[in-house]
């Protein structure tokens, strides 16, 4: 989208089902490092904060490492991370000879060469983007199986909460974090499931083939059962045990995506299909989705299920993976953005009335590509339709009959951003001007204060960006009127499942409320939802009021008055898809709370409800 959010991150799982050398033979030392690379950098998009990779080997001796991780916070983490684990590689190479293909030598002498790898990619939404913020998140032991990596796409609504738990067990986090509670809280129910089968055996074993035990018979579902029961929020989480244990469980909601893939060698997690898709070249069929309320659960021996670990709440898996996350290479995605375009064809025709000779088509950012597209076959569509009436009507005049037959809606690449532009000026009356330049256009494509130009966007959250930078661009070009299409519904409420859109006031459709309640004399609406956010119990969102009063339709011309400063000439209009429409071009995935104000968990109810006390009292500051 044009107006830039931080959103998701990713996650990458492999688990080799084989003897290591079984991998080496077959493919080469390489094969499982080369795998997630590509795990990785396919879901590069769910994450340029920071990227991390955990490694497990199995079988390992005492006295030799079995744990390996790096993290990095670079420009380019991702390539970093990996140019890192190759000089091991190489290093290894250069030393061993003859012998870097022998599993044994390779695992006691080379980091980074164990059959478990968890990759994962992060948009930072709190807190520094330190490496410390980095996944993998380790909590190191010397019993194996109390060892635990953990890597999630997770926001937590309740980490203050889940802090005081973790304290009442008797614990001193270090932070007051949801990636700190969430694997603190892991971690305690694993040791106590490793205690639990110590318990059990410890009149009958020496404590050496007690450890082997457990590895055996260590229960991770029920680890999960107990540890995620005080969880609200949206996760995808994926862990592995010093022992080798994994799983990937998924919230109830099915709020944050997660799918795998696994045949005799190798079971495969990632947030996204396509990247199991390239990485693994397999068939899409073969690609399962993780279900909401689910893990899947991986034992040391390769075996794997997928149970239910937490019950499950009614299906809200994000829209917003579905509209701009996601990429949309990705079949079923492609298909619901080109109907989301399609969808909004009626309430453009009625904007432009009817006039496609004097229209001009375009798109930003590319991410909107493929809703253009839509938008343009149901342009196409309607035209058709136009055509066959004519013909029907059995007109004489051949020559307006054949001009009609030829025309096409006028497509042109209008919007081109100027990647190499950095509005490196930090006064505020000169950075407004550079930042209106960091879009650059095509010029003498638009006949001058006659053509209507129509531009499609992925959302439009804050509306910063149309009025410092697109719409003085796309006015320089003299056009009559400029439309601006949003193939999301308009963003009211804030995200607090992994989107960086906690405060009220980064939305222009809550700034047009507010302008309208002024207008309208009804700011005492303001004051009633305060004082009910302030006694709420949370089971309701009371910002919804605040909307209440007003028509989509006046909300959408608000915020057309907003982005339209006083230097633009041209006639400006702004149109929102509806969320009925939304709902139609994607009716698995109704997690459709940033429009609605519907959330899933009773913690999207408390955030929201604090977001909005947070602006009345002038509070700069995040909702959880």
């Amino acid at each position: 989208m044009s107006d830039i959010i931080k959103h998701e991150c990713g996650i990458a799982l492999i688990r080799l089902r084989k003897p290591l050398q079984y991998f080496i033979d077959k493919y080469g030392p390489l094969y499982a490092m080369n795998k997630l690379y590509l795990l990785m950098e396919k879901q590069h998009n769910r994450g340029q904060d920071g990227a991390g990779v955990g490694n497990v080997k199995l079988n390992v001796e005492p006295g030799h490492r079995y744990i390996s991780r790096y993290r990095s916070v670079d420009n380019q983490p991702i390539t970093q991370i990996f140019k890192k684990i190759s000089k091991k590689y190489k290093k290894a190479k250069k030393e061993g000879g003859k012998w870097f293909n022998q599993e044994k030598w390779l695992k006691e002498n080379c980091a980074f060469t164990g059959e478990v790898w968890l990759g994962h990619l992060r948009y930072g939404t709190h807190g520094q983007n330190a490496i410390e913020n980095c996944h993998p998140m380790l909590r190191q032991n010397n019993w194996k199986n109390r060892s635990l990596m953990v890597a999630g796409n997770f926001n937590m609504t309740n980490v203050e909460e889940l802090f005081d738990i973790l304290t009442e067990l008797g614990q001193h986090p270090k932070e007051k974090v949801d990636t700190v509670t969430v694997m603190e809280k892991i971690g305690h129910f694993l040791d106590e499931e490793n205690q639990r089968i110590f318990e059990l055996h410890k009149d009958e074993y020496t404590n050496a083939e007690i450890t082997q035990i457990i590895e055996e018979k260590l229960d991770l579902l029920q680890v999960l059962q107990r540890a995620c029961r005080d969880f609200d929020g949206g996760y995808a989480m994926a862990g592995i045990t010093g022992a080798g244990h994994a799983f990937v469980a998924r919230d109830p909601s099915g709020i944050r995506p997660a799918h795998f893939y696994a045949d005799d060698e190798v079971v495969v997690v990632a947030s996204e299909k396509t990247a199991i898709k390239t990485a693994f070249n397999v068939n899409y069929k073969d690609i399962q989705e993780i279900k909401p309320a689910h893990a899947l659960v991986i034992n040391t021996k390769g075996d794997y299920k997928m149970e239910q670990f937490i019950e499950p709440l009614e299906r809200k898996s994000c829209s917003f993976e579905r509209i701009y996350f996601s990429r949309g290479s990705d079949p079923e995605i492609y298909a619901e953005r080109k109907t989301l375009g399609k969808l909004l064809v009626p309430k453009i025709l009625e904007a432009i009335d009817y006039d496609l000779e004097n229209t001009v088509f375009s798109y930003i950012p590319n991410t909107a590509e493929t809703s253009f597209l839509g938008m343009m076959e149901g342009m196409e569509q309607h035209l058709a339709k136009r055509q066959l009436q004519e013909l029907r009507s059995a007109r004489e005049d051949d020559e307006a009959l054949e001009k009609l037959l030829s025309f096409r809606p006028r497509v042109e690449k209008l919007v081109i951003k100027d990647a190499k532009l950095r509005t490196f000026i930090t006064d505020d009356a000169h950075r407004d001007d550079l930042v209106a330049h960091v879009y650059d256009t095509t010029y003498e494509v638009i006949k001058k204060k006659v053509d209507t130009v129509v531009v499609i966007d992925d959302s439009i959250v804050r509306g910063t960006t149309l009025e410092k930078s697109i719409l003085r661009m796309l006015d320089r070009l003299e056009p009559k009127k400029i439309i601006i299409v949003s193939s999301a519904p308009q963003i009211r409420f804030p995200d607090c499942y992994g989107i960086d859109m906690s405060k009220m006031k980064d939305f222009i459709a809550f700034r047009a409320v507010l302008a309208l309640l002024k207008e309208t004399k009804q700011e005492n609406i303001l004051d009633e939802a305060y004082q009910k956010c302030l006694i709420s119990d949370n089971t309701e969102n009371h910002v919804k009021d605040v909307f209440a009063p007003f028509s989509y339709e006046q909300i959408s011309q608000k915020i057309a008055e907003l982005v339209k400063v006083d230097t633009i000439e041209a006639e400006v209009e702004v149109i929102y898809q509806t969320v009925e429409n939304l709902h139609k071009a994607s009716p698995e995935h109704l997690g459709d709370w940033y429009f609605t104000g519907d959330f899933p968990t009773q913690g999207g109810n408390r955030v929201v409800n604090k977001a909005f006390v947070n602006f009345m009292e002038g509070k700069e500051v995040r909702a959880y």
